[in-house]
Formats: C-alpha cells, sequence, structure tokens
C-alpha cells in the first residue's frame, strides 16, 4: 500500500473515531465542543472551503424595523435535478421577499458539492464541503446536516432565525415568522411517528431525557428556528444521522426519512420545541386547495387522465412529476392540466412555467 492509500485509510478512520466520540457527547450533555471542521484546530479531519459568495443583505433598516427576520436556507448538490429546483425557489422567494406581512430576510443556497457551479451570480451561495468518500453509505441526503453546520460556522448570517426549506419548495406568498417564545415552527409530517418507534428512538434519545412525545413529529424542513438554537441542534443532527444510519434497526426502519427522525430527535435533546403548523405548506396531489398555505411542496408525483381524475399509481395520460427531470431541464411551457385538475397543481405548474419563462438561460 502507498504512503498515499495508507494516508487516506487513516484519516477516514480518525473521521469516523471524531463523529462517534461526538454522537456520545452529543445524545447525553449540552453542545459544548463546537462545530466539526473549526478552522482553528489543526487535528480536524474535514477540509472546509473558504465562503464563495455570501448573500447579499438586501434589507432595507427603515422598513424592517419591528420585524423578526429570518433567513431562508437551502440545501442542495450540483445535480441538474437539485439547481433547476433552486433556480425555481429562489425566483418566487424574490417575488414574495418584500411582500405584505413577509419577514422574509436573506437567502443561501447552501451547495454540498464541494465546488462551486455557474449558477453562483444567481443564487446566493455558500460552498459546503461533502462528508468524506463512503461515510453517507449511499444516502446523499446525509450530507445536510453537515452542511448546516459548516454554514453556520462560517457565514455572517444577519437575521436572528432560520427557515430551512428544500429546492422542491414553492413559495406561494409572503412568510411571517411563525415561530415565538423560543420555540421553532414546523410543518408535522403524518409519517413521522416518534410514539410508534419508541423502542428504536430511545437508543437516541434516552428516557432520563423525558417522555417520547418530546420528540416532535417533523423533519428539518420546513422549520423556522432561532439562530442560536440550530446553531446547538445542528451538530448533534449530524451526529445522530450518521449514528442513525449505522444501526441496522434505525436504518431499516426510518428508510429515506432517517434524517428527518434525526432531526426531530436532536431538536428534543436541545429542549427546543416546535409549533406544529399544518398550514405552513400544501402537498399535491393529496392537498387539493392552497387556502392559508405558504408553501407547495411538490414531492409527489402528479398523474390525472384527461377527465381530471387522479391515477395515483399508474401514469396518467397527462402528468407532472418532479423525477421525469432528474437529469435533464423541465422545458418551458409545460402543457398546464386537463379541466377538473385540482387548484394546488394547477397551481404548481403555472408558478413552475412563470418562472422558466423568466429565468434567463434557462435549460443551460
Amino acid at each position: 500500500m502507498g504512503c498515499g492509500n495508507f494516508f487516506y485509510v487513516l484519516l477516514i478512520t480518525f473521521s469516523v473515531a471524531l463523529i462517534t466520540y461526538n454522537i456520545l457527547i452529543s445524545a447525553n450533555a449540552p453542545l459544548k465542543q463546537g462545530f466539526p471542521g473549526n478552522p482553528s484546530s489543526s487535528s480536524t479531519p474535514f477540509s472546509v472551503d473558504p465562503i464563495i459568495k455570501m448573500p447579499i443583505d438586501r434589507s432595507n433598516p427603515s422598513s424592517t424595523k419591528g420585524k423578526r427576520l429570518f433567513h431562508t436556507a437551502v440545501t442542495a448538490s450540483d445535480s441538474v435535478y437539485n439547481t433547476w429546483q433552486c433556480r425555481v425557489m429562489y425566483f418566487w422567494f424574490k417575488k414574495f421577499k418584500d411582500g405584505p406581512n413577509s419577514e422574509m430576510g436573506g437567502f443561501t443556497r447552501i451547495l454540498h458539492s464541494g465546488k462551486p457551479d455557474k449558477f453562483m451570480h444567481e443564487i446566493p451561495t455558500f460552498v459546503a464541503q461533502p462528508l468524506p468518500a463512503g461515510m453517507d453509505q449511499g444516502y446523499i441526503v446525509l450530507n445536510r446536516p453537515w452542511a448546516f453546520v459548516q454554514w453556520l460556522q462560517q457565514a455572517d448570517i444577519k437575521e436572528d432565525y432560520i427557515l430551512m426549506a428544500e429546492p422542491d419548495h414553492i413559495i406561494v406568498k409572503p412568510i411571517p415568522n411563525l415561530s415565538r417564545d423560543g420555540l421553532g415552527a414546523a410543518f408535522p409530517f403524518f409519517y413521522i411517528q416518534p410514539k410508534t418507534y419508541e423502542s428504536t428512538l430511545r437508543k437516541f434519545y434516552p428516557e432520563e431525557k423525558g417522555p417520547i412525545t418530546n420528540v416532535d413529529p417533523i423533519g428539518n424542513s420546513p422549520v423556522i428556528v432561532g439562530k442560536e438554537s440550530l446553531k446547538k441542534i445542528a451538530p448533534t443532527w449530524m451526529n445522530v444521522s450518521l449514528a442513525m444510519k449505522k444501526d441496522p434497526e434505525a436504518d431499516k426502519t426510518f428508510g429515506w426519512v432517517l434524517e428527518m427522525y434525526a432531526y426531530a430527535v436532536a431538536s428534543a435533546l436541545h429542549d427546543v420545541g416546535n409549533i406544529l403548523f399544518k398550514d405552513f405548506m400544501i402537498q399535491p396531489p393529496w392537498d387539493t386547495e392552497i387556502g392559508k398555505k405558504f408553501i407547495i411542496h411538490y414531492t409527489y408525483g402528479c398523474d390525472y387522465n384527461m377527465q381530471g381524475e387522479l391515477t395515483y399509481g399508474k401514469i396518467g395520460e397527462w402528468r407532472f412529476d418532479k423525477r421525469s427531470f432528474d437529469s435533464k431541464w423541465p422545458p418551458r411551457n409545460l402543457p398546464l392540466p386537463p379541466p377538473g385538475v385540482p387548484e394546488s397543481v394547477v397551481t404548481l405548474v403555472k408558478m413552475v412555467n412563470e418562472a422558466t419563462a423568466n429565468i434567463p438561460n434557462w435549460g443551460s
């Protein structure tokens, strides 16, 4: 084995050991050890690139007096799939940022590919390093908490609150700060069920911390939370995510929502409760009306026949599914749904079309 290969193996081994140590500390005591990758520590196994481009502070002090502004942060890879969604999301963020009742401040795309891309000029972006090769075990979402750790450590975030969002979110109206009294504001997911999986979760949220109902039925997004609270939560979220992925029972039980459970546990470990805000967002095609909601989350495919009837589970005569564009850009002017399709789906497609029609150099 060459010196280079030996050093690489040693580096990864040390990384795993350090993170395992952090897991034990995070699960049993208030987080005081700081962030992984602290530039002042020469022994850190993670390399951290400098900030490539920081968000521009566009706030007007005279117009934000008395407001509790929050910074919107979206983690993403440099894939075509994530990139087109981020461009659409940022288009609508800018449309509603200064609207009535808005407490939306700055915006950052946290790009966890480790290198800048050609959209740095279009979207305010922070470049974060991915986890060391192989550590995510093929579950790329594990890069999300590690990316947040780096951003919170290095970025000059002006706002006192953070909205954690995702690329497949479209903002449909100005968002106020929904958090209050030291509590976060989060969307409750029906499939996050801490009580059902208490025996598994107790490995990461011990009984001495309190009842399992302290773990809220949420993920990390959408969540509005105090910046200082998130600085405490994020390293624990990272460590618990890695610990769950390494635990065969937890990995099998939680599957693709493992990182969501990890955030809920980390929030509870730091005694940060959440207001469960059902009007935070809708998820077409199951949610049919926009009403008072603030975000459309288009995670599910929308399939309909030409009579406007849902054909979920079967590819429809008309469909919109983000996965149809996992390696290619959606074309401009997508066909609208047939008559009878719910408002939520019609609005979603119209908003995608408006964004792509107005974003320069779409598809390149």
